[in-house]
């Protein structure tokens, strides 16, 4: 897809790839030129070239990098956790944290991503989806000894955590007085709320 070099080369293009979304996120996708990019990334355009062909290839590393950090060792640091609860809440917590180091580029993830050709677009989405049916077997996971809500509510619930934690971008300063980790918990708290009265109810069924 997008050709990585060996980490000296790895290391110039997530600079770059730095540079870019922010830009992504100031200007937009559609709105920033490689002069833009590098100037940004303080590089020739010779030398952006070299490391990427294309405007589409770095949004590409953008967002595939990005995925792979969201995916990378996430079921084995699950595996870890025996109970429901606790792992859904190592997720958010580990969301959140992904989430507010990398803000540009998760704000071009979800609103750019639609900009990359075809298979490259479904090359991101099937991450996404994997990412997904991992939420949603912890979700799944909470109501064991309960009535199992419909696959279809599941994903709902899943869409609903990942609306409270991702829309956080458009709002949301690292350098205010919420931390991260106060921010995970909020989260946590207040949709835990709406699902263990769900649990309850369907106890009594």
């Amino acid at each position: 897809m997008v050709e990585r070099k060996n980490s000296k080369g790895l290391k110039k293009q997530s600079v770059i790839a730095r540079a870019a979304s922010k830009l992504f996120d100031r200007k937009g996708y559609l709105e920033t030129t490689m002069d833009d990019i590098a100037a940004m990334a303080k590089v020739s355009k010779g030398s952006l070239y070299y490391y990427f062909s294309t405007k589409e290839e770095i949004l590409f590393f953008i967002l595939d990098t990005y995925m792979e950090l969201a995916l990378r060792n996430l079921d084995s640091e699950l595996e870890k956790i025996e109970e429901p609860f606790s792992k859904l809440r190592f997720f958010i917590s580990r969301h959140v944290e992904l989430y507010v180091n990398h803000l540009d580029e998760a704000k071009t993830l979800l609103e750019e991503g639609h900009c990359l050709s075809r298979n490259r677009r479904e090359h991101i989405a099937e991450k996404e989806r994997k990412y997904s049916r991992i939420v949603s077997g912890l979700i799944r996971d909470l109501f064991k000894g309960a009535n199992m809500p419909s696959g279809d509510e599941i994903t709902v619930m899943t869409f609903l955590l990942f609306g409270m934690c991702n829309w956080i971008y458009s709002w949301y300063s690292p350098k205010g007085p919420v931390t991260p980790d106060n921010l995970s918990r909020i989260v946590w708290r207040i949709y835990m709320e709406g699902v263990k009265g769900l649990i309850i109810k369907n106890k009594k069924k």
